[in-house]
């Protein structure tokens, strides 16, 4: 099957299971106590990423001469105006230099910047924790690595279920990122910008 319905299979998967865990903590959520249930939220939608993978080959980190380009799909949780949360998976899959690719898998909490709010655009931070994956050039192999993500963006409300993520920034640190291979290296520092769509799911505003 070609890489490019694979990936777009996985994440129309990922999407799918994403959103059944809103659905599943949505349902548990109706019986909160009505004070807290007017903070909650669950909102989950897709994006699509340009990525400088921060790798070219030959165990050593650098810039790459081709971007990475793919999909993802994450669910914001909203506890309260200050507590929230997001999960995100990210496929980077296109546009690959001699077979390499990476992919991301990240949860940690996001932090709205109110302060700064304008109309309908609300900026946010983020810092996210969980693991990287990388295939290696020309597929000798792969690895698995401990991933951090220091990020940010604007949410911009389009209705009242409905927002546009442009952009959303991220700048990774994949620390000890070749130690699996057995070959000693400095931090991988990956980096790009997505943009999405989300729907909200369940909860007020």
């Amino acid at each position: 099957m070609p890489t490019y319905l694979v990936m777009m299979r996985r994440s129309i998967t990922a999407s799918f299971f994403l959103l059944l865990v809103a659905g599943a903590l949505s349902a548990r959520a109706q019986v909160v106590p009505s004070a807290f249930d007017r903070g909650l939220s669950i909102t989950a939608g897709g994006e699509a990423s340009g990525f400088q993978p921060d790798y070219a080959g030959f165990g050593i980190p650098e810039e790459s001469t081709n971007r990475l380009y793919g999909l993802g799909a994450f669910v914001d949780m909203k506890l309260t105006p200050w507590i929230q949360f997001e999960a995100e998976g990210r496929w980077l899959r296109f546009n690959q230099l001699d077979g390499i690719y990476e992919d991301n898998y990240l949860i940690g909490p996001r932090l709205p910047i109110y302060r700064l709010r304008y109309r309908r655009i609300t900026p946010y931070a983020k810092v996210l924790v969980g693991f990287g994956k990388m295939n290696f050039e020309n597929h000798v192999g792969w690895g698995r690595y401990t991933a951090l993500a220091y990020g940010g963006g604007l949410d911009i409300k389009m209705t009242k279920r409905i927002n546009v993520r442009l952009p959303d920034f991220e700048y990774q640190q994949w620390p000890r990122w070749a130690e699996a291979n057995g070959v000693p290296t400095t931090n991988l520092w990956p980096y790009g910008f997505s943009a999405g769509v989300s729907y909200r799911v369940f909860g007020r505003r």
